[in-house]
């Protein structure tokens, strides 16, 4: 019985022992299970075993189609004769491995630098083989780019396209790579062989050119003249509109040219009028340089700015010199009267009549003879002296309208009206009785607007011959006068009207 019972016994042990000593006979010349060498499994391997799984190598190729899908291609180990150059560092790890505890999983990973040998010419061929390299194949990346204006839609972004042109330098390398760490496979994409588009939506510059874009194209201005409206839009903008690159501007010359065909329509200076009379007659009116004057250049660069920050709403042009409204007559109803034939002058006031007067206009004998046409009032001074060539005479109301053309008191007048002017006039400026000048300059102000004409048939009764009564010279010395006119109301001298006789244009 015992015998029996030893034999039970023995007989187990006896077996896991002969597979115990097989086992060590075995993983004496193979790899323990668990162990991985360069990326390779060879749990059981013989390294013979190894050299020959190392022949039946492949690499699967992943490139990108140019509809973004994928397809696969091989590169066979056999093909290009891959193989090891020297087996000694796997050699190493064998003797090295612990072959009494093959039994038991070793979970190893030894990373060694065993050459791999490989026919690198035929690799670079099977390299530019691939459908990647392909001209039919390839698509070219394409930048992410602004599309151009639609009516109605305005301006798009368009997103880049990826594309699947292969970089040939960083293909070769990435392959080349993969295969040295016998990598399964190598994704040609995730590698970064592709060439990329240069601008993608994500491009700062671009997404500042297109929110410039878009201030331009959403900004809608309504410039007034009175009732009437100018309404500046996308449509006229987006030809102005100059694009280099990712870079958005203006066309300056284009922005003022619209500007130009505003004042051309509007401004009113230098326009024939018809005037109507206080005797119930019409004249034409063809000279001064009354009326509204548009400040082209200023404009052009307000108008601008304002589209650079997309700023919609109603404007006004800046002006170089107003009028007093936007209807016609842009005169208003607020204005001097002076009717040079008969000597006598009107004062409107909101259409009433408010005071009318004789005066002495210039001496027409001399070539002094006041100027006909429609002026404003360049400002107004009180205690002013106005200086001759050989003396200086003070008046109390100096209102000067055409250059050093005004009107003023002249006490040293003792009659005014009739046909003074043709032999004892001034020098080309009105003069009024002391009274009718103060209560005159109580009226107007800075632009009001002043209307010399002739009027034949209004010609006045002669008047007997009166001696001579010196009026002063109207052009201030410099240095004399208190106040240059241009500037006592705050007007810059590059704003000075001109003298009628030679008329400063509006700028073109």
């Amino acid at each position: 019985m015992i015998f029996i019972a030893s034999l039970i016994i023995g007989v187990p042990i006896l077996g896991l022992l002969l597979i115990y000593i097989a086992g060590l006979g075995r993983y004496q010349s193979c790899f323990l299970n668990g162990t991985v060498i360069d990326r390779v499994d060879v749990s059981g391997m013989s390294i013979p075993e190894l050299e020959e799984q190392i022949g039946n190598y492949s690499l699967r190729v992943i490139e990108r189609q140019a509809d973004g899908t994928f397809l696969e291609e091989e590169i066979p180990g056999k093909e290009i004769g891959i193989s090891y150059i020297s087996t000694e560092p796997l050699e190493d790890i064998l003797q090295g491995q612990n072959r009494y505890l093959w039994f038991v999983k070793q979970d190893t990973d030894y990373r060694t630098d065993a050459p791999l040998f490989y026919e690198e010419p035929v690799l670079e061929e099977k390299i530019g083989d691939l459908r990647g390299f392909q001209k039919e194949f390839i698509e070219d990346p394409a930048d992410a780019y602004i599309a151009d204006y639609v009516p109605g839609q305005g301006f798009e972004l368009v997103a880049e396209k990826p594309g699947n042109r292969l970089n040939r330098e960083r293909t070769m390398e990435a392959v080349k790579a993969a295969v040295e760490s016998l990598e399964e496979q190598v994704d040609l994409e995730a590698a970064g062989c592709y060439e990329e588009p240069k601008v993608t939506l994500e491009d700062e510059a671009l997404k500042k050119t297109y929110e410039k874009l878009q201030n331009y194209t959403n900004t809608v201005i309504t410039y007034t003249f009175g009732a009437e409206r100018e309404t500046l839009d996308a449509d006229t903008i987006v030809d102005w509109i100059v694009l280099d690159g990712t870079r958005a501007s203006l066309d300056r010359e284009l922005v003022k040219e619209y500007v130009s065909s505003l004042r051309k329509k509007h401004d009113t200076i230098f326009h024939r009028r018809e005037f109507q009379t206080s005797y119930g007659e019409t004249v034409t009116i063809n000279t001064g340089d009354y009326g509204w004057w548009m400040d082209t250049g200023q404009e052009t660069e307000e108008l601008i700015e304002m589209l650079e920050r997309g700023e919609s709403g109603e404007r006004i042009p800046v002006y170089r010199q107003t009028a007093a409204s936007f209807d016609d007559p842009d005169y208003g109803d607020s204005y001097v009267e002076i009717n040079l034939t008969a000597q006598h002058l009107f004062l409107y006031q909101n259409g009433e009549c408010v005071l009318e007067s004789d005066f002495v206009s210039g001496n027409a004998s001399r070539g002094n003879a006041t100027p006909e046409g429609i002026y404003g009032i360049t400002y107004k001074e009180r205690d002013a002296t106005l200086n001759g060539e050989t003396y200086s005479t003070p008046v109390s109301y100096w209102m000067p309208f055409n250059n050093n053309v005004g009107m003023h008191d002249a006490s040293w007048r003792s009659e005014f009206g009739g046909n003074i002017y043709m032999t004892n006039g001034s020098h080309g400026c009105i003069n009024l009785p002391y009274a009718v000048a103060q209560e005159i300059y109580g009226y107007v102000e800075k632009g009001t607007p002043v209307i010399c004409y002739h009027l034949p048939g209004t010609e006045p009764e002669p008047l007997p011959e009166i001696p001579q009564e010196a009026e002063p010279e109207l052009v201030p010395e410099p240095g004399t006068e208190p106040t240059q006119p241009g500037t006592a109301a705050g007007m810059e001298p590059a704003e000075q009207i001109q003298p009628q006789a030679a008329p400063s244009q509006p700028e073109q």
